[in-house]
């Protein structure tokens, strides 16, 4: 592709994805596509000659684009959002096009210097205090695996990355059971094993951690020749919202020299309203915090903050430095590498600051604050419906509910069944979810262009499609 022809197709790529966007509303949120089906509108081999950008471009109209669910889609209320504004999507083009390695300071000097601006901006957003550095990781799976490998080295005086963790006293790391699956793949990946994470009970409507219980397990593994590590709070887990008492934790932490990493991935967006801060109060005590800006407030995946109180240990924990990879000459810069478990990074700082440059955190706010009300409407509003219950109360903008069956029916399979059938219908997407065990369907709102039409219209959907299964 020429210079001429890659400007003509930068064209059509960016005046297809005005007219997809456009046209979200039409679309059905996930595709009616049966397993397998987009895998076999492909060829079996690779093409031996180079093929015409007409013909590209037109498979993926005719084979691709029917095959995808559409997260930008206004009305997709399953999982938590992903949201690329339109801003953002534009940065992503310069940084595509650009298609630096951001790996070192030297690497990118400006790409080093603006990442760490704008979390600097977003730690003023959020209310963190003065202190707070961080880093631009992929995602928050990234920064908790950072955080639990940093609680590990720390516990072991720096020599497990060195000698390994054969011979040494059992790491532990305690969470409850709200918590994402992330948190059980760092502990993974770590070398620390799933049977040293230790779950704790939770209670009260958030389910939150019980800081009795939590200091109880603390004292006993240390009793038994175990080395307690660090703690993983939560605030706003992806079930129901689940939420820990992050000062209490935080006060367990202090009081037992242990880490406390804090995973606020989806709901950490929010606090940028002051309101809403509660839900995290004393979180100035923790070590590491995550949040995922490209889940609520915009910016296209993947850009996932991870603050640091500490960075000097956290650096200690990843770096490795062979000498092609030292910037001679020049003192205290960052190599954000070092912060990092992958060597290779994106410019993601870009997207980030044209999107809060654009929109302005009060617009940011507004839309959060939107989103949460809305929620909390069509919460009441189903309340009041006689065939279904509330099974856990909005937490923001999240909540989940239940359709009542009559006593002999299985209030599982029927609740599957009815959300399989929401999905199908295509007006909205939904996820289900386990709360006390029994299966309940969650809703969120989070799109970035979502309104309160849409809204309304998943109530319309769900008690209707509800009526009809009855």
């Amino acid at each position: 592709m020429n210079n001429k022809e890659f400007r003509q197709w930068s064209r059509r790529a960016a005046d297809w994805g005005a007219d997809y966007r456009s046209t979200l509303r039409d679309r059905p949120v996930r595709p009616l596509v049966e397993p397998g089906a987009v895998f076999k509108s492909i060829e079996t081999s690779p093409p031996e000659d180079a093929e015409p950008m007409d013909r590209i471009f037109a498979d993926f109209e005719e084979k691709i684009l029917p095959g995808m669910t559409h997260w930008q889609h206004p009305r997709f209320f399953a999982y938590f959002p992903a949201n690329a504004a339109p801003v953002s999507v534009v940065a992503e083009y310069l940084v595509s096009a650009m298609a630096a390695q951001c790996m070192l300071w030297q690497t990118s000097p400006a790409a080093t210097e603006l990442e760490t601006r704008t979390v600097d901006w977003m730690r003023q957003a959020l209310g963190l205090p003065e202190g707070f550095s961080g880093v631009i990781q992929d995602s928050a799976s990234s920064a908790t695996l950072a955080a639990v490998l940093t609680m590990r080295e720390r516990a072991l005086d720096w020599q497990g990355n060195r000698q390994g963790l054969a011979g040494q006293a059992r790491v532990r790391i305690y969470s409850s059971d709200q918590v994402h699956t992330s948190i059980d793949r760092a502990i993974w990946v770590s070398g620390i094993g799933e049977d040293n994470l230790v779950r704790i009970p939770v209670g009260g409507r958030f389910r939150a951690m019980d800081t009795a219980a939590l200091e109880a397990a603390i004292i006993a593994d240390r009793e038994a020749g175990m080395l307690p590590a660090g703690i993983i709070a939560c605030v706003g887990g992806t079930s129901t919202g689940g939420t820990d008492d992050i000062a209490a934790v935080a006060e367990v932490a202090r009081r037992h020299g242990l880490y406390l990493h804090v995973d606020a991935a989806w709901a950490g967006s929010a606090m940028i309203c002051p309101e809403y801060r509660h839900f995290w109060a004393g979180v100035e005590g923790a070590d590491s915090i995550v949040f995922n800006p490209h889940k609520w407030l915009g910016a296209q995946f993947d850009c996932s903050i991870q603050f640091l109180r500490d960075p000097e240990s956290h650096v200690r924990t990843l770096a490795i430095k062979p000498d092609y990879l030292k910037t001679h000459g020049h003192d205290g810069i960052i190599n954000y590498s070092e912060w990092s478990v992958p060597l290779g990074r994106r410019f993601r700082a870009l997207k980030l600051w044209f999107l809060l440059r654009a929109h302005g955190l009060e617009s940011l706010r507004t839309m959060i604050r939107n989103h949460v009300a809305w929620s909390e409407g069509l919460a009441a509003r189903l309340a009041r419906e006689p065939d279904f219950e509330i099974v856990s109360e909005p937490m923001l903008s999240l909540f989940s509910f239940r359709h009542k069956v009559l006593s002999d029916d299985d209030a599982d399979a029927h609740n599957l069944r009815l959300v399989n059938a929401i999905n199908d219908d295509g007006r909205i997407y939904l996820t289900q979810t386990r709360v006390d065990g029994l299966i309940a369907i969650r809703f969120q709102v989070g799109q970035f262009e979502a309104a309160a039409a849409d809204v309304d219209m998943a109530f319309t959907v769900i008690t209707e499609i509800a009526r009809a299964m009855a």
